[in-house]
């Protein structure tokens, strides 16, 4: 597995990229070998978040974890992933490395997920609007998330309200 790190408001030391290599070659049992991982540490005033996104087979692992030091958000992160991982074993595994299970056959404690339940269908009317509008629109019908057309390039766009308080736009290739 490929192993990206970047620091933000930071600059990770050798120790901590050697422990997120350790650690991930916890979960590199699970991926094939050109997998690619990308791992973010953050120092904000009072906590430390790392993100770890994992890059698979067209599929994308995504955890992201905040402790007061690095390293145990790290740890937490990883475990994260982990749970993520076997929770939903019986779907990905297809698409992941074969056999990687197998060590989960006896051991298996968390639940597995059922298939999923579509409750509601909602067609949707879309049209060309600012990423500013949709975010606007968003905001007024109350929702976390605002499909519509980008004027600027004629794309379905997505915005979205992040955790950290801003917002984010979904764009296709």
């Amino acid at each position: 597995m490929k192993i990206t790190v970047i620091g933000r408001k930071c600059t990770p030391r050798d120790s901590f990229k050697e422990k997120i290599e350790q650690k991930l070659s916890k979960i590199d049992k699970f991926f094939p070998d050109d997998a690619e991982a990308k791992v973010t540490a953050t120092v904000e005033k009072i906590t430390q978040i790392v993100e770890i996104t994992v890059f698979a087979n067209s599929m994308i692992f995504r955890a992201e974890e905040n402790a007061s030091t690095l390293d145990a958000a790290l740890d937490l992160c990883v475990d994260s992933l982990v749970r993520q991982i076997r929770k939903n074993k019986t779907k990905i595994e297809k698409k992941l490395r074969k056999g990687a299970f197998d060590a989960f056959a006896s051991t298996d404690v968390v639940p597995e997920e059922k298939e999923f339940d579509v409750i509601r269908r909602k067609e949707v009317d879309l049209r060309p609007q600012s990423v500013d509008e949709a975010i606007l629109q968003m905001n007024m019908l109350g929702h976390n998330f605002y499909m519509f057309i980008n004027g600027d390039t004629g794309n379905v766009n997505v915005v979205y309200h992040r955790n950290d308080g801003g917002y984010g736009v979904l764009e296709p290739n």
